[in-house]
């Protein structure tokens, strides 16, 4: 029992020893280990889809018909799409005003950035779901696509959907972070750092989403 008990007592030091060595938090840490493992994912995605647009026989669709929308008449291109990068980018410099806040101690302007973030991306999310929607209205699939190479509708739903899963899941958990602030649940503590955490990674979802918005839709 005494060697158990000096077996745990070592590995804690250890584990003190690299937090001492590195000077990051736990918690950061793991969120890096996370995200970097979330990079090799969508990297993976993405190269697996510009790899099958090359490769395609068919002719792969327009992205400035396909994502266009109809107004008085009006065809524009691109405009829903536009407008949901505008929304995410913006959430990006809420985000890191909130984490600039969080530092200061003034944790009710921190939660209602924090909150302001979290409706932008729900917002993100909601215009997504139109946007599917249209798409599966005018018959696209990920089986099938009447608009040129039948591939299109899996990689597009397949991709944007996993970084849409994503954005919902930041909403909550930013959410969880920001009643938290409010409450004080962190002004003993002082661990106003989980705010930082957790804009690390909403950046990052913010940044994904450039690559898919060059991708799918520039491309």
């Amino acid at each position: 029992m005494a060697q158990d008990s000096q077996g745990w007592t070592g590995l804690i030091a250890d584990w003190s020893g690299d937090k001492a060595a590195l000077h990051v938090p736990w918690a950061k840490a793991m969120m890096w280990v996370f995200l970097l493992s979330d990079t090799f994912v969508f990297g993976s995605f993405l190269t697996g889809y510009m790899t099958v647009r090359v490769s395609a026989t068919a002719a792969w669709p327009n992205p400035s018909e396909v994502f266009s929308l109809v107004i008085n008449g009006t065809q524009l291109p691109l405009i829903l799409i536009a407008i949901m990068t505008f929304v995410l980018i913006t959430s990006s410099g809420t985000m890191a005003m909130a984490v600039n806040y969080g530092y200061r101690r003034e944790r009710k302007t921190c939660a209602m950035l924090m909150f302001a973030t979290a409706l932008l991306g729900a917002c993100f999310v909601g215009m997504q779901a139109f946007e599917w929607s249209k798409l599966i209205a005018e018959g696209v699939r990920p089986w099938g696509n009447p608009m040129g190479a039948a591939q299109f509708g899996a990689c597009f739903f397949m991709i944007t959907g996993f970084h849409g899963l994503h954005v919902t899941a930041g909403v909550i958990y930013l959410s969880c972070v920001a009643k938290a602030v409010l409450d004080g649940r962190y002004e003993a503590s002082g661990r106003y750092n989980n705010v930082e955490i957790a804009g690390l990674y909403w950046h990052f979802v913010d940044l994904v989403w450039v690559f898919i918005f060059a991708l799918f839709y520039l491309w």
